[in-house]
């Protein structure tokens, strides 16, 4: 039975402990399943998918570490409420995971959508993520073929949820598809202007390595080490001779992060500091176009190959834009 056909069973039933019952199942806002997320990228995603059928709240806030980040208590009965629960996973937002281990509710579900994307035998260890330390890079949604395999689960799992709104949830799917494969080809146009031996990139947060396997770039480094300190000296004059003998004509910081080690790289360095780009928290505001997954990948791309010399013309004539209404709870 769909939760549709289930809410107007509820409603004509006329007993109150029925009634009561179903108030506990995937019918608790107007007939449509409750959803929480973690990271904003994740939740954009999952609003593309669920559209107005699904209420979605988002737990982190965007512009935090979502690596160290803490919920508060109150949270918990946010986690308590929900059907389902989508992270990330690979172990990126492990204490909101605890919290939500320890207070879902029955039948409700914790699903890892990263960890769902990529065989083990995939997972990128580096900079900051070094495999002695057991954690593989879970940036895997600044990769729009991630992305869409984030967007694919999550579609199915609503569907099986929701049978009812399973035909709007695949024609939200296939919207989306649309809008990223378009993206696809609008980036690799413009980073094709960026010739390939410049294709390098030293960032403040690690957070491009799998975007890098399919796009031809080359992460030389990253300033935010595996215990998120700064790194040292030694550490700080190895990556200056590295930018020098690369020749990179620019290396990038956090909106979020400002990094003063970073830009002491830049500056001894002689190349340029571009300290804007963002790898978990959207442009804009809540409800503004750019306030997206993919307004978020834009912007980032559209400012590398920029900042590398090239010719962003092909980005800039894609417009991101929600394929459904966004509806989700960022919170800020």
């Amino acid at each position: 039975m769909g939760t549709r056909q289930l809410a107007a069973l509820c409603a004509t039933a006329g007993l109150a402990p029925l009634l009561a019952g179903c108030a506990n199942d995937a019918t608790t806002d107007e007939g449509r399943l409750s959803v929480a997320t973690t990271v904003a990228p994740i939740t954009s995603i999952a609003s593309q998918i669920g559209g107005d059928r699904v209420k979605i709240t988002g737990i982190v806030p965007e512009g935090t570490n979502s690596h160290t980040f803490e919920p508060k208590p109150s949270v918990a009965e946010l986690l308590s409420t929900v059907d389902v629960i989508y992270v990330n996973g690979l172990k990126l937002e492990e204490p909101t995971k605890k919290l939500a281990e320890s207070n879902i509710k029955d039948g409700a579900e914790i699903v890892e959508l990263g960890t769902q994307s990529i065989p083990e035998s995939q997972y990128a260890y580096d900079f900051s993520f070094p495999k002695s330390g057991g954690k593989p890079n879970p940036h895997l949604w600044t990769d729009p073929k991630y992305a869409l395999k984030y967007a694919q689960i999550i579609r199915d799992d609503l569907s099986e949820r929701d049978p009812d709104d399973a035909s709007t949830f695949r024609e939200n799917y296939d919207a989306f598809k649309a809008k990223v494969d378009a993206f696809d080809a609008a980036m690799r146009a413009s980073f094709a202007t960026i010739p390939r031996a410049k294709r390098k990139l030293l960032t403040y947060h690690d957070a491009y390595a799998y975007f890098s396997r399919d796009y031809g770039w080359d992460v030389i480094g990253a300033i935010q080490v595996s215990d998120f300190e700064d790194p040292t000296p030694k550490e700080v004059a190895r990556l200056i001779d590295q930018v020098r003998r690369t020749k990179v004509p620019a290396i990038f910081g956090s909106e979020v992060f400002p990094s003063p080690v970073l830009r002491q790289i830049g500056k001894e360095a002689g190349v340029k500091y571009v300290d804007v780009l963002r790898d978990d928290d959207l442009p804009g505001k809540p409800g503004e176009p750019e306030h997206s997954w993919m307004g978020l990948m834009h912007f980032d791309y559209v400012t590398m190959t920029e900042a590398m010399g090239g010719d962003a013309s092909a980005l800039k004539a894609f417009e991101p834009g929600d394929t459904a209404p966004d509806e989700a709870e960022y919170p800020q």
